[in-house]
């Protein structure tokens, strides 16, 4: 559908001649026709008069006239509203206007943003001649990348019967705005995974069906989706299945992102990655109307997990009271110096360590790791912490301290109350 933008006339008084007005429209999707539904009681003075004229009106559904929703569309009655992310559409025709044919008619559109100039026209190329009455019409479109002020340029240039070049300009400026505000917030887990929580605000005046909301991960990490609760073989979102955002709601996404398992031995490479990937939102708005936004490359701040990194590879969820079990812990050496290590374990009052504390572990190399297997048990029930691990960097007698690593829940294993 179109709607009106702009009309500009050029005479040529010095040949007597007028060559073209030029009309720059922009198409738009139509909207549905609302009418305002007035009902009565039978037994008021009316009567069925009201539900007469609502069934005669022809833009009521019939059978459901008190419905406000019709059946006819609505041509748009301005230029509305361009949002980021949306494809500009606009149709431009030339019209001569004059009793004279005019030669060598070149129509030209350019859009200006405040970083760039793009051309829009479809062709290039001259028209060789344009006739009395007749027009040259073009249709541009263009995706909208930037916000902010644009301005649409259409330049026509002609040559007269008399040889002479000719030339007029047309300016359209229109604001871009922004339909989405994305934040986004990252969570840095002990096993090298990162959590990704984007909040999504419509910021519009109209309703959005988000069609797609995804994350393209950086090379160094692979990505799954934790907004699709698995029910059999099939997968429903948590959103439910029809996926609207109103005005002004927010909606959030959870992604959980893992290192792929040939960086995942890399502590070092890891630890200094901060580029986490990209946001794809698809939308559709009225009747279709489709807009794609893609943030830029999104960034957390790297963890900063000190020389030496710990972390618990196996842990038993629970366990029994008083009795020995067994956990894995994985020592990273996170630094770009070789290590001697020393392993202290230092009993807490609820939990107690097996073996012997002040053994060497030996030298581990910078980006290099082992596996420590160790034999705890704790003698108070309850959710209990694991703590006291210390490690000591004998080369130069620095001592890294390990506290609340993890967590194990510990119960009695007798059926009465001698717990």
């Amino acid at each position: 559908m179109f709607n009106h933008v702009g009309r500009f006339v050029h005479p040529d008084v010095s040949q007597g001649c007028q060559l073209s007005c030029i009309k720059m429209m922009r198409l738009t999707k139509p909207t549905l026709f609302t009418n305002l539904p007035v009902t009565c009681e039978d037994r008021d003075l009316p009567g069925d008069l009201f539900g007469q004229l609502m069934r005669d009106d022809p833009s009521t559904i019939k059978g459901a006239e008190t419905l406000m929703l019709g059946e006819m569309l609505t041509l748009p009655q301005n230029f509305g509203n361009i949002f980021l992310g949306e494809t500009f559409s606009s149709y431009i025709s030339v019209h001569n206007d004059s009793s004279q044919v005019v030669k060598d008619i070149l129509v030209k559109a350019d859009l200006q943003t405040s970083s760039q100039r793009l051309n829009l026209s479809a062709s290039n190329s001259a028209v060789a001649e344009l006739k009395p009455e007749s027009c040259i019409d073009d249709v541009i479109h263009h995706e909208v990348k930037e916000i902010g002020t644009h301005i649409l340029v259409c330049a026509v240039s002609y040559t007269t019967q008399c040889g002479e070049k000719l030339y007029f300009r047309k300016f359209f400026k229109f604001q871009v705005l922004k339909p989405l505000d994305v934040k986004t917030k990252f969570y840095n887990a002990e096993t090298d995974e990162v959590f990704l929580e984007a909040q999504i605000q419509n910021i519009t005046t109209s309703p959005m069906f988000m069609e797609k909301v995804s994350l393209e991960p950086s090379m160094m990490y692979n990505v799954t989706e934790l907004n699709i609760v698995t029910s059999g073989d099939q997968g429903e979102s948590t959103f439910g299945k029809m996926s609207y955002l109103q005005p002004m709601d927010t909606r959030q996404y959870l992604y959980c992102l893992k290192p792929k398992p040939e960086y995942a031995e890399k502590a070092g490479v890891i630890k200094g990655v901060t580029v986490i990937g990209k946001l794809d939102i698809v939308w559709k708005t009225n009747l279709g109307e489709r807009g794609r936004l893609q943030t830029s490359q999104l960034q957390r701040m790297a963890p900063g997990y000190g020389d030496i990194r710990m972390s618990v590879e196996m842990i038993p969820e629970t366990v029994n009271l008083e009795e020995p079990f067994d956990i894995t812990c994985k020592i990273i050496n996170c630094s770009e110096r070789t290590m001697d290590l020393q392993l202290e374990m230092c009993n807490t009052r609820t939990v107690h360590w097996c073996g012997i504390s002040g053994r060497q572990l030996g030298k581990l190399t910078p980006g290099a790791s082992l596996l420590l297997p160790l034999t705890v048990f704790s003698s108070v029930q309850g959710l209990q912490s694991i703590s006291g691990l210390r490690l000591t960097d004998t080369f130069l007698k620095r001592t890294y301290e390990y506290d609340d690593i993890a967590q194990v829940c510990v119960v009695c294993p007798f059926l009465n109350n001698e717990c």
